[in-house]
């Protein structure tokens, strides 16, 4: 290894020999012995680590110096600069032992082998210090992680309902309806029900718009109110209907997938174009479908996800019958007509209920007085127009009693089309419902409250034991 020259090498006068290493012993003093130089042919010893205390050159023939004392530790060789350490004695202790073994130094093996440290951050390598002016030093200590819990498994999914339809006609029809939609003796009696609700709703209609816009736009508006029952066949209305009003939803890509078999099937058996109506879903876990305005024929979730096929298909054939039969859109075209003058028998009520707080506020007196003057005003309607008053008092006990012919007309509508065992199978699922109900409720000691006499005749739905009956003839058929 060669250094660069001293500058004071360079300058005349007398020639010396080359300087030693730093640290080596001062040059003799002038007159001194000088050591002989080596032998030709002698061999020429290494010179010692730069920066570290060697001793001069043996001269050819010298002992070799001695090897350690056995057991003893080979000193390491020191870093550049620094004075090397006297060899270890025999009583002198081990030092201590570093993970991987004793540190290695430049120049004297291979690199020292640590541990790999965890970095001290995600994505961040921890550096350690380097360069001779600093020690191999531990890695940091790293406080242990708790490993991640392991991910609790997600349930397995559901089965799905078993499809056990059978597609006989793989929704080709063998026959067409004479008639899409019609108007039963059910529809017609919806409408006659409803002819008393109508005709107060005109007198309603025909007080405020003449009284308010004047005799011309009074009939305008009259006019434009009678015209507005036929949004009720108009399919964009009927979708916003249903949408705002009853809360229905178009089916995703999935339920349309199993709904619409099912669908093609029950109208292919039926004579019925299937696109003639509208297929929605409601967010529902009860077992339900309705038919709404002309053209909706709605699901429940449960229905659509939890049923076989086949009772699946039974509800849809029901809903389709009191589409064929009317029930749908005269249901709704007479609650639309009637809706003025439920509007204002609802305010009407509602200032009588006012008048006796009121009255009850100041004495007795004038409380009886309030109830007599009402009691009057109804007496007299019910002499000067009993034709109306009439037809209005009885009216919801009508409609409940129709309604419950239709439910039993649209359960033959589906048990015609083959669909009897499967809406049993519905209705017998219906029961267990109730049955468990009333149980739990006995269980904790309560009992339930059953409806009286006036209350069955306001119920638009025959009871589940009333329509298997009806059933009955169709069961035995095998049908």
């Amino acid at each position: 290894m060669s250094y660069p020259p001293d500058p004071a090498a360079q300058e005349p006068g007398p020639v010396y020999p080359d300087p030693p290493y730093p640290g080596t012993p001062a040059p003799p003093y002038p007159g001194s012995a000088v050591p002989s130089p080596p032998y030709p042919g002698s061999a020429v010893p290494s010179p010692p680590y730069p920066g570290s205390a060697a001793s001069a050159p043996p001269y050819p023939g010298s002992a070799a110096p001695a090897p350690p004392y056995p057991g003893s530790a080979a000193p390491a060789p020191p870093y550049p600069g620094s004075a090397a350490p006297p060899p270890p004695y025999p009583e002198t202790p081990a030092p201590p032992s570093y993970p991987g073994g004793a540190p290695q130094y430049p120049g004297a093996g291979a690199a020292p082998s640590y541990p790999a440290a965890p970095p001290a951050h995600p994505g961040v390598t921890p550096t350690y210090p380097s360069g001779p002016q600093h020690t191999a030093t531990a890695p940091p200590y790293i406080p242990p992680q708790t490993p991640p819990a392991a991910p609790t498994p997600a349930a397995p999914p559901e089965a799905p309902a078993p499809d056990d339809l059978d597609y006989r006609h793989a929704g080709s029809r063998i026959h067409v309806a004479a008639h899409q939609r019609g108007a039963d003796a059910t529809a017609i009696g919806q409408l006659a029900v409803q002819v008393p609700g109508f005709l107060v709703s005109l007198a309603v209609v025909a007080s405020f718009a003449v009284g308010i816009l004047g005799t011309a736009m009074g009939w305008l508006a009259i006019l434009a109110w009678l015209a507005s029952g036929a949004l009720v066949f108009h399919r964009p209305t009927e979708l916003a209907f249903a949408r705002h009003v009853m809360k229905l939803r178009a089916p995703l890509a999935e339920e349309r997938a199993r709904l619409e078999p099912v669908w093609r099937e029950v109208t292919a058996r039926a004579g019925i174009e299937a696109h003639t109506y509208e297929l929605m879903v409601e967010n529902s876990t009860d077992l339900n479908a309705v038919a709404a305005a002309g053209h909706v024929v709605g699901v429940t979730t449960y229905a659509l996800n939890e049923i076989p096929s086949s009772n699946l298909a039974a509800v849809l054939a029901h809903e389709l019958g009191h589409h064929t039969g009317g029930h749908a859109w005269t249901g709704l075209l007479g609650y639309w007509y009637s809706l003025p003058g439920r509007i204002a028998w609802a305010f009407m009520r509602g200032i009588a209920r006012i008048a006796i707080r009121v009255a009850s506020v100041f004495s007795l007196a004038a409380t009886g007085m309030v109830y007599l003057f009402i009691g009057m005003f109804v007496i007299g309607g019910f002499v000067a127009a009993w034709y109306i008053t009439v037809p209005l008092v009885a009216a919801p006990y009508l409609l409940a009693y129709v309604g419950r012919q239709g439910e039993l007309r649209a359960d033959r509508q589906a048990a015609d089309l083959g669909f009897a065992p499967h809406l049993a199978q519905v209705l017998y699922h219906f029961q267990a419902q109730e049955d468990a109900v009333k149980a739990q409720a006995s269980a904790q000691g309560r009992q339930l409250k059953e409806p009286g006499g006036l209350a069955k005749l306001l119920t638009t739905h025959p009871d589940n034991y009333t329509r298997l009956q009806a059933l009955e003839p169709y069961l035995q058929l095998g049908r």
